[in-house]
């Protein structure tokens, strides 16, 4: 690192809003647009599936109650990185880091950047049609992914300014149009209440309870990013308030918003119709209003997932460049840049790992592990809140949210892994491989 870089640091210049726009975006992406379809054709009864939201909802919020206290106590970037480091040991804080870069951020970054112009292309076929020309290999769509990638890196290389207030348009234009949809498709749509009355063959013995453990799993990964706002804990003003009012805030309005388009969709669509389907709120608003509010639904998840996209790729650097300025990654990834001050090698070097995974294709294997290989290091970080010094341990009331995550989650990670051993164990296998990495950076830097 240069001499003239080596004294630059990210600025508190973010507030509450930010952050919480930051934490809302963060969360709502690929996983609720994709997943109840998926969860219906396993459970086959609209009320388990909707008490699983909510379920979800309340152990993301404990969690986020958690996180919290470690970010106000903690208040640099890094999130999981930073707490596992300074409360247990340092090749934690290095393994949910290598977590992070290889499944956490890059691979929903590939996933949000396809999603975003598959349902784009439902909604413009023509213009798909138009861009494809034989002399290249690639398919629109993939290349469409790339463009948004390299496109939203740009932008957040040119300043976290920049970078949170493109978030911000987006974010409150997201919501908005979420909100929209759910309450007309509740006020004004041909749905069918007798679809939450529909009759289940779902069974509570060990298999069932197996199937309840997946389905919470995946309803997890579309919660996750409760904790976005503690990896930019460098760049926040008066952390000690504003981290914990932005997690809480965050994740409470996207329980409201899962619970209401789950409650749509069954209004919408019978058990039946819904099982499997990924494009299911599309398949919804078609059966609602008809063909064409099934194409405007397509673009309105194209803007959700275009701004999940720039969430994941303002956050995932902040991980890579404190791991490197601990001089457990490689050096070059703390570069400051001495003008807009953000970590753009950082930037770089996930997107370009993004790009190669939407070329690739192998982000849909990745996909498949994400939500078992996410759901360690949280359960460890909350862990982290009973070893703070005693004068900033939350009170006995907040005391209790930490149980209930680190309870719900080992039960919920167990039960997966017992229904999808092979996925689980492949999710374990890239963890552990982050152990000699580790040792080998360590050495290397000669830091101890």
């Amino acid at each position: 690192m240069d001499e003239k870089n080596k004294d630059l640091t990210l600025q508190r210049r973010l507030g509450l809003f930010p952050l919480t726009n930051i934490v809302v975006a963060n969360m709502v992406g690929a996983g609720i647009f994709t997943t109840s379809g998926l969860l219906m054709r396993d459970l086959a009864d609209p009320i388990i599936m909707i008490a699983l939201w909510v379920v979800g909802g309340i152990i993301a919020v404990c969690g986020a109650l958690s996180y919290g206290q470690l970010g106000a106590a903690m208040p640099e970037a890094g999130g999981e990185y930073i707490f596992l480091t300074k409360l247990f040991h340092p090749v934690l804080g290095f393994l949910t880091g290598w977590t992070s870069f290889v499944v956490g951020f890059s691979a929903p970054i590939a996933a949000s950047s396809i999603g975003f112009s598959e349902y784009l292309n439902r909604a413009f076929p023509d213009l798909f049609e138009w861009m494809a020309m034989p002399f290249l290999p690639l398919e629109p769509q993939r290349i469409v992914a790339v463009i948004i990638i390299l496109l939203f890196s740009f932008v957040h290389m040119r300043g976290i300014e920049i970078g949170a207030r493109v978030q911000n348009y987006l974010t409150v234009m997201k919501v908005g149009l979420i909100l929209a949809v759910v309450a007309a498709g509740l006020a004004f749509g041909s749905g069918d209440v007798t679809h939450f009355r529909a009759p289940s063959s779902f069974s509570f013995d060990f298999a069932g309870w197996k199937t309840l453990g997946l389905s919470l799993m995946w309803i997890m990964f579309a919660y996750s990013g409760w904790n976005a706002s503690t990896y930019l804990g460098a760049e926040v003003k008066d952390p000690s308030m504003n981290l914990p009012r932005s997690l809480l805030a965050g994740t409470g309005i996207v329980l409201a918003l899962y619970v209401g388009l789950n409650v749509m969709l069954v209004y919408a669509l019978s058990p039946a119709d819904m099982s499997g389907v990924l494009s299911v709120v599309g398949m919804a608003m078609g059966s609602l209003f008809g063909s064409e509010m099934e194409t405007i639904a397509s673009v309105l998840i194209s803007f959700a997932l275009f701004s999940s996209l720039s969430a994941f790729i303002m956050l995932g650097p902040r991980v890579y460049y404190a791991m490197a300025r601990d001089r457990v990654f490689f050096r070059s990834i703390s570069y400051v840049h001495p003008r807009f001050e953000v970590p753009t090698r950082s930037i770089a070097l996930q997107g370009m790992l993004a790009v190669v995974m939407v070329l690739s294709g192998t982000f849909d294997q990745i996909l498949t592990f994400m939500g078992f290989a996410l759901g360690i290091f949280p359960i460890a970080a909350v862990l982290g809140v009973y070893r703070l010094k005693p004068e900033i341990r939350p009170h006995l009331g907040l005391r209790l949210a930490p149980v209930i995550y680190i309870v719900a989650g080992f039960c919920m990670l167990t039960l997966a892994f017992l229904q999808r051993p092979f996925e689980s164990s492949i999710a374990l296998g890239t963890v552990a491989c982050g152990i000699p990495l580790y040792y080998i950076f360590k050495r290397k830097s000669g830091y101890s």
